[in-house]
């Protein structure tokens, strides 16, 4: 079926630093033109009209956890993407610690086929690294697969690349672009037997981020920059939760020639330990949410660019497998659809201008993982798109959340600010709560 021709007239195109007020001409698959004011030149035309709405990239989100496959009690990438399209997250980059590992060419192909037939956004994975799989990482196309996911800390799956031969090795044989999971084991399970010799199973969950310290998170973290350092490679830093990392970065250099970048996380960013209390398990992540001053020395890098990206680390669970003690309780919770709305309450807030939103959750991911012709509103590019009215409050409740297991941290919050439309290559697949049942999502690649 051929694509309908869309004009979006009247709306405030925020993109690369600025807001214009103007036009949108979408044809096919692509941006054709963006304009202060054009005109509609056949009765073909399907004209939107978007006074007083905002246009901003979709959001590419570069680390989330869909469970799928061998985990989909918990998320599937159908019901995981719908979620995250609803949230104005157009294009996912998806881990690897799926059952089984994304850590063989065979594997990584299975979920490409996967996401070919249900993903509702468009898609890509990271390979897994492992202590032995240095020849399949090496097989890998750079023009196809995000990059390589190292867990220098153990989370969900038993990924941990504990051998410091084998972790030279990698950082020095490939050019993928590698990104890290940073905590120190060693450190985190001498913490862990103290609270345990406390409380036996049940520590109370505002341990956890004593247990899970920003000593665990910095000695790794500084130790894989100076790997990094040593040899060439490209880093990515995945999801800093504290003050004292955020010190490793630089923002002297333009993102497009750094060599070791960092990401924040929407929680890290939102909660902090006086949440623990009232949020228990629900606000659970590795590494652990912090306190209120790391929280603000975050923010305070992502301002000044010492940290380039925000994402989601998106990482679902069962309520059931939430509500057990603190030593069976798994960390991780749902964000694709909260993240957005989450990001331009802060706006609200006068802590983020809405053009540093979309440089951070839009551009910045694009531009440093490579994505071919997304992450900005240019002619050319495909046309994934948002809009957004920033004065439509809405409340997270039971029946408006998407994800499969059917929870949010965000429950009983009220937004400020709702996502309208979804545009995906050039369909609206997003309205207003409703999907469209196009398909219309495609395999990201990367201009490597």
């Amino acid at each position: 079926m051929k694509q309908k021709t869309i004009l979006i007239k009247n709306a405030h195109i925020v993109n690369e630093g600025t807001i214009l007020n103007g036009d949108i001409l979408i044809e096919g698959e692509l941006i054709k033109e963006i304009s202060e004011s054009i005109s509609a030149k056949s009765s073909d035309v399907h004209v939107v009209d978007a006074e007083g709405k905002y246009v901003l990239p979709g959001v590419i989100d570069d680390q989330v956890h869909f469970r799928e496959p061998g985990l989909t009690h918990k998320a599937t990438i159908e019901t995981e993407s719908r979620a995250a399209i609803a949230g104005g997250i157009t294009s996912f980059i998806e881990m690897p610690n799926t059952n089984p590992q994304t850590t063989t060419i065979e594997e990584l192909d299975k979920k490409f086929e996967i996401a070919a037939k249900t993903s509702s956004a468009n898609y890509s994975f990271m390979f897994g690294g492992t202590n032995d799989n240095l020849e399949e990482i090496l097989k890998v196309d750079a023009t196809q697969v995000a990059g390589l996911k190292l867990f220098l800390g153990s989370s969900t799956g038993n990924m941990l690349v504990d051998d410091p031969k084998v972790l030279e090795k990698i950082f020095k044989s490939t050019n993928l672009l590698i990104s890290v999971h940073c905590e120190d084991e060693a450190t985190i399970k001498a913490n862990l037997e103290t609270y345990l010799a406390k409380y036996g199973d049940d520590i109370p969950m505002k341990c956890h981020p004593e247990i899970r310290s920003e000593e665990a998170c910095y000695l790794s973290s500084s130790s894989a920059i100076e790997l990094a350092k040593k040899t060439g490679a490209r880093l990515h830093v995945f999801h800093l939760s504290t003050g004292k990392e955020t010190n490793l970065f630089s923002n002297k250099i333009p993102l497009k020639n750094k060599k070791i970048t960092a990401e924040v996380c929407i929680h890290h960013l939102w909660f902090s330990d006086e949440d623990y209390d009232k949020k228990g398990a629900f606000i659970k992540w590795n590494p652990a949410v912090k306190t209120k001053k790391d929280r603000d020395q975050l923010w305070e890098a992502l301002l000044d660019d010492r940290i380039d990206v925000i994402a989601t680390d998106h990482a679902p669970h069962t309520l059931d497998e939430k509500k057990n003690v603190y030593t069976k309780a798994p960390s991780g919770g749902p964000l694709v659809q909260h993240a957005l709305p989450a990001m331009l309450e802060m706006y609200h807030r006068g802590k983020i201008s809405l053009e540093k939103v979309v440089e951070k959750m839009c551009h910045n991911p694009a531009i440093l993982f490579q994505v071919e012709k997304r992450g900005f509103l240019k002619e050319g590019y495909y046309a994934d798109l948002v809009l957004v009215d920033l004065n439509n409050p809405w409340t997270v409740k039971k029946d408006n959340i998407l994800y499969k297991c059917g929870w949010s941290p965000f429950e009983g919050t009220t937004f400020k600010s709702r996502i309208t439309h979804t545009y995906l290559n050039g369909n609206l697949v997003y309205e207003n709560f409703k999907f469209h049942n196009i398909k219309s999502a495609k395999r990201l690649t990367f201009d490597r």
